[in-house]
């Protein structure tokens, strides 16, 4: 059965600095492990056609659809505050962009396929546990709601990568709106190169922002939606307990997806410095920094622009900086709406602040769990009898009851019934995140050998909105050993 994938490849035509043309590293003996078929609709993909051998040839990077030129972009990068002139694809491979069933443009990149010109002395190889870790909780994500990559394949290479010890090899197929990051510009930028900066703000205006393009001056415009979305993005992971771990200037995405699934978790207790990245030693990127370093990244993308954004630089920065604090009110009113959404409210009160800064401070102090405490929020919220099943994640129950006393005063201010104000919390209060030791879990089994957990897993992360009878295992407390869960670079 013939496999069709419409490419149109605009970024391999923005010329040569801006990737290096590279074909796939061949692997030995490639197997489909997972095929994302509800995705390969969205593209257009014929997954009957793909879920086989030949889709395995394909998304390891052995055997080159028609239309594709593979390419390894170059990017820069802020890494832990430090910036680092040449990073770029060191183990990716960008295939195309496929145009998809509604006319978007779709980036599809082969991870682990072969080392590049920005290897760095890497062996441009990913491992079988990272590839599986990336594809759960970016499709995790989709569920969720929050704007991200997606997971197309996962193939295992039939060949060991060397880290501390021997690994089975995997690529994932990785399908983004597009992998321009804060980093590209930066690439450009440093070098002095603003005839490449603009053109890369062209692409991206036309790409992502076409509205910027009519704008009275649309680099302003640019940079300001771009900041919008960034805020927007963050304010959704917050809501949800999602650390990314390492917001390094690389890590951003222009488009406003979450991108690269390395050092990344979902809180457990709340504690707004949680910290899961084994390198983030200073806590540089925990839970409660991640507005403050967006907004610190974004004004590394503003740095590059300037010479765009006036001919005056003085001009161009007080442009940037007034653009850049629009950021923090946009945060701000994204992250508190989505907090009065989670504990129930429709209306805006000026004391609902207050009110949310101390149920998070309360249960900072109590040591509750995240996302069992908003979930049950919603049952309380619809009957006082549920209280019960709240005060026992509290180390001091009373400190819930004082809370919800005040809550509950509130609550009546509002115009929903008790059921519907229920249907409303549960839609954003999922019962079902990628706790971590069920995603280490599932990896650990599919390493040795068993794909049943890791299936299983996804299937439940499908639909975290819902009380699933089937996946209640998956909706309860985690097991003591999460209190001390460390990530790590999967590279």
């Amino acid at each position: 059965m013939a496999v069709h994938f419409s490419f149109d490849n605009s970024y391999a035509r923005l010329g040569e600095t801006f990737h290096q043309h590279i074909m796939p590293t061949p692997v030995a003996a490639p197997l489909l492990l997972k095929l994302n078929r509800p995705l390969c609709e969205e593209l257009g993909l014929n997954a009957d056609a793909l879920d086989n051998p030949e889709g395995a040839e394909i998304f390891s990077g052995n055997r080159l659809p028609s239309g594709a030129e593979p390419i390894a972009t170059a990017y820069a990068g802020h890494q832990f505050g430090n910036f680092v002139p040449q990073l770029g694809d060191g183990r990716a491979i960008l295939l195309g962009e496929v145009v998809d069933r509604q006319g978007r443009r779709r980036d599809l990149q082969l991870k682990g396929s072969g080392p590049t010109a920005f290897s760095r002395s890497g062996d441009g190889r990913a491992a079988l546990g990272p590839v599986l870790r990336e594809y759960l909780i970016s499709e995790a994500m989709v569920a969720l709601g929050i704007p991200t990559t997606r997971a197309l394949a996962a193939t295992a290479t039939g060949e060991p990568v060397y880290r501390e010890t021997p690994l089975p090899g995997a690529v994932l197929a990785r399908i983004a709106s597009s992998h321009v990051r804060v980093g590209t510009f930066e690439f450009f930028a440093a070098r002095g190169d603003n005839a490449a900066v603009g053109r890369l703000a062209d692409h991206v205006i036309e790409r992502h922002y076409s509205e910027a393009a009519t704008a009275p001056n649309r680099y302003h415009a640019l940079l300001k939606a771009v900041c919008m979305r960034q805020a927007v993005l963050v304010a959704r992971w917050m809501q949800v307990g999602f650390v990314h771990g390492v917001m390094n200037t690389d890590n951003m995405s222009i488009a406003g997806e979450t991108i690269d699934y390395g050092p990344c978790a979902f809180l457990n207790t709340y504690d707004p410095t949680t910290v899961f990245s084994s390198i983030d030693r200073n806590g540089r990127y925990a839970y409660g920094n991640q507005a403050g370093i967006a907004k610190w990244n974004l004004a590394r993308l503003a740095e590059c622009l300037l010479p765009h954004l006036d001919p005056d630089k003085a001009r161009a920065i007080e442009v940037a900086q007034g653009i850049l604090a629009s950021f923090t009110d946009v945060f701000d009113t994204a992250h508190m709406d989505g907090f009065r959404a989670k504990i129930g409210l429709q209306t805006k009160h000026a004391e609902d602040a207050a009110l949310i800064g101390d149920l998070l401070a309360r249960m900072d102090q109590q040591k509750a769990d995240f996302t069992l405490t908003f979930r049950g929020l919603g049952r309380a919220a619809e009957s006082d009898q549920a209280d019960a099943s709240l005060r026992f994640l509290f180390d001091d129950p009373t400190a819930y009851d004082s809370w919800a006393a005040r809550w509950r005063a509130r609550l009546a201010t509002e115009p929903r019934e008790p059921g519907e104000r229920r249907v409303a919390m549960d839609s954003v209060n999922p019962a079902i995140i990628p706790r971590n030791h069920r995603v280490e879990d599932a990896l650990a089994a599919a390493l040795a050998g068993d794909s049943a957990p890791f299936e299983r897993l996804n299937e439940a992360l499908t639909k975290p909105f819902e009380d699933r009878p089937d996946f209640v295992d998956y909706a309860s407390l985690p097991p003591a050993r999460d209190s001390v869960y460390r990530t790590f670079c999967g590279t």
